[in-house]
């Protein structure tokens, strides 16, 4: 199983150009991926994305994988318009239930923050039903982000120390719940390697199957390759580091066999990380 995670900035290049067809492209070159998460998803904010719909270009341009679109911000303009922001999974792979938790926000007016959110997609694998987290984490303000990393561990312990599994004697919607205590923690965390909040969820010692991260099990001591401000020396002005992760549960460590970042592409001042799980 291949998944491909990348914060697309809205499709924008670092030559300011949008263009959703130049990341799908980019990312079908790294690999042949079973699930794309991206992050940073536009709907009708024009200042992002000219007043697109990029979920819609998204799907259309990978139809083989089935796309799921969930805004962190979902706002109504005085003449009724709907625009949306937030984070997209699209899987070639089974989904069975999709679940969106919009993350704590303290202080939301005290300082310059967005809201965010956690899309959990949970998808049959070969080795079993995996929650796909995609997420991308508060920016500007460190409290905000430890309070989303907090809740996160808290989804997951919740999983993991209380797994369900559909309820087939019972008549929709209960026939529908599933908590997969088996995860996957993917996106933009806007935290690097050396960060405590880091550890909060690398050292974690919460009950349950708790996360590691992906590129310490594949790579060992080696440092964690750069994943932004490698060509968008505007936005980075203090140089590139490493923002995006990849976490597995404990009990899917042993199935990691490759994780890579693509450092050549300037199709977002991002960089995709791929990872390779056996089935």
């Amino acid at each position: 199983m291949r998944l491909i995670t990348w914060n697309i900035q809205c499709g924008k290049g670092c030559d300011g150009v949008i263009d959703l067809s130049r990341i799908v492209a980019v990312a079908k070159e790294m690999a042949d991926a079973d699930i794309y998460c991206f992050q940073e998803v536009s709907d009708n904010f024009a200042n992002f994305d000219g007043g697109a719909d990029q979920p819609a270009q998204l799907a259309a341009l990978l139809p083989d994988h089935r796309p799921i679109f969930r805004p962190a911000i979902e706002s109504v303009d005085a003449t009724g318009g709907v625009h949306r922001f937030g984070n997209m999974t699209l899987s070639r792979l089974p989904i069975v239930q999709v679940a969106n938790h919009l993350l704590p926000w303290p202080g939301a007016n005290a300082k310059r923050s967005m809201r965010r959110h956690a899309l959990e997609v949970t998808i049959q694998t070969g080795f079993g039903p995996l929650r796909v987290v995609n997420t991308h984490l508060e920016y500007h303000v460190a409290a905000q982000r430890e309070a989303q990393i907090a809740r996160m561990l808290d989804l997951q312990e919740e999983a993991s120390t209380g797994s369900m599994a559909a309820k087939p004697q019972h008549v929709e919607p209960y026939t529908s719940q599933t908590l997969a205590a088996t995860s996957l923690l993917c996106g933009d965390f806007n935290f690097d390697v050396s960060d405590p909040q880091h550890a909060m969820i690398e050292r974690s010692a919460r009950a349950g199957r708790v996360y590691r991260d992906s590129w310490t099990i594949c790579h060992g001591n080696e440092p964690h390759a750069l994943t932004c401000g490698l060509y968008d020396h505007v936005q980075w002005s203090n140089g590139p580091d490493c923002r995006d992760f990849i976490f597995v549960t404990e009990d899917i460590a042993s199935r990691v066999r490759r994780v890579e970042v693509n450092t050549t592409t300037d199709a977002s001042d991002h960089q995709p990380v791929l990872i390779e799980l056996a089935d």
